[in-house]
């Protein structure tokens, strides 16, 4: 330990005795504890500007009493066993439990789950990537670059829309891979970050704002809080009802709609070009903006996966989100939202109240791996790998129909997960399927209106684990099915 904060009274008591109180306080009231070493005695005598020698004493002093035990060249360290003393006003004061402040809690989220999904031996959770498939071994090597000859008037503050030599390959990719172009790109820590930021800028108490009656809770969230109201949209087989959005417009003034258009979270179905090219138009003709939430692009398995809706946006509506979560792992915190250029301004405006500068060298070092093609062979990589574990659950769960239990499913062309109709208790099978260590979710963990809960459905993620990890996982679930 260097440094240590002492509140030294002022006094006309000796100063080493005022020194050795003001140690025994620290020790008294946790700033150091138990067998946690102490500043030597050079150290101290610097910081408090005094003689070492008054330091040494109220150290010999605090060791007489039993507080501090000293050994030769190890220095003073805190007693491990400490003296009985008088607990002093403040301590009685932190102890007492019925003194403590009531907060006032103006807004809360009660969505997280106890036990997060990774903790579970086997992880059915629909989003997860496996993380043990990610190259850290070559990342590491452009993470060095980017700290071996970093861009020195970019860690400076300013330019909070990114570090632009990777919004110029976030550019490059979505314009050859996902068709998107004429957007401006703002980096963020990921999605939720994102709906945030754009909720708080385009939404105020009261608005209206439609989304998937089946969706994505931490969304919600996040447009919940800007004071939005959730009005849910039907679903049907190929996406939302685009009937029932229409007649929620008629009814309501909506100021925004999100959507997941390509593999539906959590049903994994993919909205029809008709119905994408009639909610356009209805967007059009009402003025209400789209969120686009893109959250797992690449994974397509069969052919190529639609556009994006934001690769034919004449009007500049569309909102796009995409994150790297999927693709490298959660904890990166790396997202984009590609926006037209009349409200870009205005979202970065808003993200720099939330923090005055993007992270530039993690920035620097994935826009270096994309250059040198690293992000491509991944992602070539991830997608071979899940699409044999999606084959994997496919099979075992078809010949479990076989042996006759009741499954239906419909094998999903791209995504992470399936959508499995199990007939009945849907959420009872999730409980007991986390007492036998598989984590699973059902369709309740979905809705948006509780009341259309039919708890016939879980999410069954694929992505995450071996695929003898999800033979083992299912094998244990096989039994549930029929005991519900």
């Amino acid at each position: 330990m260097k440094t240590l904060n002492l509140d030294i009274e002022q006094t006309k008591t000796k100063l080493y005795l005022k020194i050795a109180d003001a140690l025994r306080k620290a020790i008294e009231n946790g700033t150091v504890i138990s067998q946690e070493k102490l500043p030597s005695a050079r150290v101290l005598a610097e910081q408090l500007s005094v003689n070492r020698h008054t330091v040494m004493a109220a150290y010999n002093e605090l060791v007489a009493q039993g507080w501090v035990e000293t050994k030769q060249r190890q220095g003073y360290t805190v007693a491990k066993v400490l003296p009985a003393y008088r607990a002093s006003t403040s301590m009685n004061i932190i102890l007492k439990a019925e003194d403590n402040h009531a907060w006032r809690i103006i807004k809360s989220s009660q969505d997280a789950f106890s036990r997060p999904a990774h903790n579970y031996p086997f992880n059915f959770a629909g989003g997860n990537p496996d993380i043990e498939l990610f190259p850290f071994n070559e990342f590491r090597g452009f993470i060095n670059d980017a700290l071996n000859r970093p861009s020195i008037k970019e860690l400076n503050y300013g330019d909070n829309a990114g570090f632009q030599p990777f919004i110029k390959e976030v550019a490059t990719y979505l314009r050859r891979v996902r068709s998107i172009t004429n957007k401006e790109i703002i980096v963020v820590n990921g999605t939720q970050e994102a709906l945030y930021i754009i909720s708080q800028v385009l939404l105020k108490a009261g608005d209206k704002v439609a989304v998937e009656n089946l969706g994505y809770r931490p969304a919600w969230t996040a447009l919940r809080n800007a004071g939005a109201e959730l009005i849910g949209i039907k679903q049907a087989e190929q996406g939302i009802d685009v009937d029932d959005f229409e007649s929620l417009i008629q009814q309501h003034k909506i100021r925004l709609l999100y959507l997941t258009p390509l593999h539906q979270y959590p049903t994994t179905t993919t909205l029809s070009v008709e119905k994408r090219v009639k909610i356009y138009q209805l967007a059009q003709q009402y003025n209400i903006p789209i969120i686009e939430d893109d959250y797992d692009h690449e994974f397509h398995y069969n052919s190529q996966p639609l556009p994006p809706m934001a690769a034919n946006d004449p009007s500049g509506l569309v909102i796009y989100l995409s994150s790297f979560s999927k693709i490298m792992f959660p904890g990166i915190r790396l997202g984009i939202i590609a926006v037209d250029k009349s409200l870009a301004t205005h979202l970065v405006s808003y993200r720099t109240l939330m923090n005055h500068k993007a992270n530039v060298l993690l920035q620097d070092a994935v826009a270096r791996w994309m250059k040198d093609g690293g992000f491509e062979r991944h992602l070539r990589k991830s997608t071979r790998r899940y699409q044999r574990r999606r084959k994997c659950m496919v099979d075992l769960l078809n010949s479990f129909v076989d042996e006759g239990l009741n499954l239906e499913f419909t094998i999903p062309k791209g995504g992470m997960a399936l959508w499995v109709n199990v007939g009945s208790q849907a959420e009872a099978l999730s409980k007991l399927a986390k007492g036998k260590g598989i984590f699973i979710l059902a369709e309740s963990a979905f809705h948006l209106n509780h009341q259309n809960n039919e708890n016939k459905f879980i999410r069954l993620g694929f992505a995450g684990q071996s695929e003898e990890k999800i033979k083992q996982g299912l094998l244990l679930l096989k039994p549930l099915f029929n005991n519900k």
